[in-house]
């Protein structure tokens, strides 16, 4: 792993966190924009963002997923089945 890359990774890491404390503080907008400089570090640099991160994001709206307030979360035939308020739905398998 190159220095740009460990760089990288460092900052999509440091704005998934500061994507999840904007959320916190109820400021949807700026919590998208961390998502999407996340995605497009990853993108430029060819990286794949953390699972955790990954799964908690909206892939078409950008935004930054807390089950319960704005989305919702269903098991089904060993899936887990995130739906956004948006209307998109995300499916990962469970174990």
């Amino acid at each position: 792993m190159t220095d740009e890359e460990t760089i990288a990774r460092e900052r999509i890491e440091r704005l998934q966190s500061m994507a999840r404390e904007a959320v916190s503080e109820g400021r949807d907008e700026r919590a998208r924009e961390y998502v999407r400089r996340a995605r497009r570090i990853a993108e430029r640099h060819r990286l794949r963002l953390p699972k955790g991160f990954s799964h908690s994001i909206c892939r078409a709206c950008d935004a930054f997923l807390v089950p319960g307030d704005n989305a919702r979360v269903r098991t089904q035939s060993g899936h887990v089945v995130v739906t956004c308020e948006c209307g998109s739905q995300s499916r990962y398998p469970y174990a």
